[in-house]
């Protein structure tokens, strides 16, 4: 997900929600979130949570990168893309991403 500050600067937020129990496992939130980030991430969920065995992402450069890509195959994690234009794909996250947006972000608007 991602936003701007009221001074106008950009972050996004990456959300990880177990697609079975709908519990929110991890937000991180920055200007920027490259692939590494995104796995260090992956890494202390794995290490809390176990190893999952497959990932719903969007088509983000972060996801489709070959590190990302590569760091799941090594795992044996499958990944599921949605397809571009079709968020109702991670209906989940989406629904989960407009209750941070109301009842987080906008408060402070």
């Amino acid at each position: 997900m991602t936003d701007s500050l009221v001074d106008g600067r950009g972050f996004r937020l990456l959300n990880v929600i177990d697609d079975y129990n709908r519990e929110s496992l991890w937000i991180e939130i920055d200007t920027s979130l490259p692939s590494l980030r995104v796995i260090r991430v992956l890494e202390k969920i794995v290490e809390m949570r176990g190893k999952p065995q497959r990932i719903r992402v969007n088509n983000g450069p972060e996801f489709i990168s070959d590190q990302f890509q590569q760091w799941c195959r090594e795992r044996n994690i499958q990944l599921q893309f949605i397809q571009p234009g079709k968020p109702v794909q991670n209906a989940f996250i989406e629904r989960n991403n407009g209750s941070l947006r109301r009842e987080l972000l906008d408060a402070y608007h």
